[in-house]
C-alpha cells in the first residue's frame, strides 16, 4: 500500500480523535455540556437523514443497539427528536423536532465560528479550497460505494 495513503487515514483518524477532544474542551457554550459529543452527532446522523431507524444509526455510529437506544432516550426526553409511526408498525422512524433543528443550528453556529477562528489564523486560503476540494471527492466516492 502506498504510505501516503496510510500516513492519510491515520492523520484523518487523529484529527477526528483530537479534534474533537480539543473542541469540546475549548468550546464555551452551555449546550455542549447538556449534549454529548455521542448526542450530538446523532442529531447531525438525524438531520442529515431526514428519518431514519435507530438500527441504521447504530451503524452509523458503529455502536451496539443498545447504546443508540440510550441515547435516543435522553434526546427524546429533551424532545429534540420523535418518533414517526410508519404503515409497518415495526419500523418506528427519527427524526428532528422544531427544537432539535434549533439546537442543532445553534450547535453547529458555535463549532463553525470556533472553526473559523481557528483556521482562519492557522490556515491559508488556497489549503482551504485543496482540503474542499478533497473531501468533496471522498464523499462523492463514499456515496457511490453504497453507504
Amino acid at each position: 500500500m502506498d504510505n501516503r495513503i496510510q500516513e492519510a487515514v491515520d492523520l484523518f483518524q487523529e484529527v477526528m480523535i483530537y479534534g474533537t477532544e480539543r473542541v469540546i474542551k475549548s468550546v464555551d457554550h452551555p449546550l455542549w455540556k447538556e449534549y454529548s459529543p455521542e448526542q450530538i452527532q446523532l442529531l447531525k446522523l438525524i438531520s442529515k437523514e431526514k428519518q431514519v431507524t435507530s438500527a441504521r444509526l447504530a451503524v452509523m455510529q458503529a455502536v451496539h443497539k443498545s447504546a443508540i437506544s440510550s441515547r435516543i432516550k435522553k434526546l427524546l426526553q429533551k424532545e429534540v427528536i420523535q418518533i414517526v409511526e410508519t404503515t409497518d408498525r415495526r419500523e418506528k422512524l427519527l427524526e428532528l423536532t422544531d427544537k432539535g433543528q434549533t439546537i442543532l443550528a445553534e450547535l453547529d453556529k458555535v463549532l463553525t465560528d470556533y472553526l473559523e477562528k481557528l483556521m482562519s489564523e492557522n490556515i491559508a486560503d488556497e489549503e482551504i479550497d485543496q482540503f474542499l476540494t478533497i473531501f468533496r471527492k471522498l464523499k462523492t466516492i463514499i456515496k457511490m460505494d453504497g453507504v
